[in-house]
């Protein structure tokens, strides 16, 4: 969610026409698959307790302690309730952004250590209270802005962790590498991505039914920003349409509040109903606080991915990967995803039951094997080939997710917080 924004840029006037052809010009850019991003967020918690509160403060102070900046390149960015954000530089290829992202979080978690933090191992923090301790315009207008749906939008931003994985948007072509090819192979995908990621069953310290409580919240947010943007045969005219019609969540001025008249979509504020005329800064800005579950930014990013514990993040990104740049494994996932359209909500479905679904459950296997028989075709080390095959041996092949390795614990101990029996065992092995 964090973006900068520089007074006085691009400053002219914007008509309505011109902002549907810009958006639709600048959210594709077109490449050849194969380069990748990553960005690993996780909730941070106090070694000694994990109820105690972290705020940002806390968190970047530890993070001052490096001498330099990150080994892979990578970027440190934090979110309103202490959340902290590695963002990989963009890799030419899967085997270089797990590589780099390693070191990455490798150097972060020496840091935390260092000043008596550490990594949550779930995806919505499962016993603190959503509590907002980044002081900025922007956080203070979108927290307004969310509160007219409920509480979830603070517990989005000040509870919640995800993995997001950005891939290249495609060519500009009809064939399986075109753009419009890539986008709704990725949208086919996401139910099953949330049901085999899910780790959030948390929810004020107990489980909640649900598998992923993170992705429950995100359902209950401002639609015209969090859902998904409709099918099309042009996604690019499709997603300049659906950044217009958004809600404008808020406006950078130089003043103390960035607040947004109710009700304003962009599409009025280039019409002239807004405080202003609307220019082309106040519509690039208003793409970064745009989150569906695919966004469209030159790249493909994927927002639906449940934070991973430890170095789960690593199988679930050459998996995800695997399943959008190797033909071969994305022609096997859609076939075995072609049942989860007869689900009457597959995002909530899979958001509740995980693969407890059993069309869910086929699917997410149906998807694992082929992610896995790919991933030597596209290069990556042995390591990560052997955490993927453990990560679909202990889950997907058993109709499990992460949340429910987390539950076991909560069954045996009362607690939500620790290792599971998983990572307890193998911890006793080395």
């Amino acid at each position: 969610m964090s973006s900068a924004w520089l007074p006085g840029r691009d400053i002219r006037p914007l008509s309505e026409s011109d902002a549907e052809v810009y958006v639709a010009s600048v959210c594709f850019k077109t490449g050849p698959p194969g380069a990748a991003g990553v960005e690993v967020e996780r909730l941070v918690h106090d070694v000694s307790d994990p109820r105690f509160p972290v705020p940002v403060a806390r968190v970047s102070d530890a993070m001052a302690a490096s001498e330099g900046p990150l080994p892979g390149g990578g970027v440190i960015t934090f979110e309103p309730g202490g959340q902290l954000e590695v963002s990989s530089a963009c890799a030419p290829g899967l085997p270089a952004l797990i590589a780099a992202t390693r070191a990455d979080l490798a150097a972060v978690e020496a840091l935390l250590a260092g000043a008596g933090l550490c990594f949550g191992a779930v995806a919505l923090d499962p016993g603190r209270p959503p509590v907002r301790t980044l002081d900025h315009p922007r956080y203070a207008a979108m927290e307004q802005h969310f509160d007219r749906f409920g509480p979830a939008g603070r517990t989005m931003m000040c509870s919640t962790a995800s993995l997001q994985i950005s891939l290249e948007a495609g060519f500009d072509n009809p064939g399986p590498s075109g753009a419009a090819q890539r986008w709704a192979r990725l949208h086919n995908l996401l139910p099953v991505l949330v049901a085999m990621f899910a780790n959030s069953p948390f929810l004020d310290g107990v489980p909640s039914g649900w598998h992923s409580n993170r992705q429950r919240i995100w359902l209950a947010m401002d639609p015209t920003r969090t859902a998904p943007v409709p099918p099309a045969a042009d996604p690019r005219l499709a997603w300049a349409r659906y950044a217009l019609d958004a809600l404008v969540l808020c406006i950078p001025s130089g003043e103390a509040s960035w607040t947004a008249p109710r009700g304003l979509t962009m599409r009025n504020w280039l019409r002239g109903e807004g405080p202003r005329p609307a220019t082309l800064g106040d519509l690039e800005y208003h793409l970064t606080t745009l989150f569906p579950p695919v966004r469209p930014r030159g790249f493909l990013e994927t927002r639906v991915i449940d934070a991973q514990a430890g170095s789960d993040w690593e199988p679930v990104t050459a998996m995800v990967t695997a399943l959008m740049d190797d033909e071969h494994a994305a022609g096997l996932a859609a076939e075995a995803c072609a049942p989860v359209a007869s689900l009457s909500d597959p995002m909530r479905t899979a958001a509740r039951h995980a693969l407890a679904d059993p069309v869910l459950a086929s699917a997410a296997l149906g998807c694992a094997e082929a992610a896995l028989m790919a991933l030597p075709r596209l290069g990556v080390d042995a390591a990560t080939r052997t955490r993927a095959e453990d990560f679909v041996d202990r889950y997907t092949a058993r109709g499990r997710c992460p949340a429910e390795e987390r539950l076991d614990r909560w069954q045996r101990t009362g607690s939500y917080s620790g290792p599971s029996q998983y990572e307890e065992d193998r911890e006793n092995a080395r």
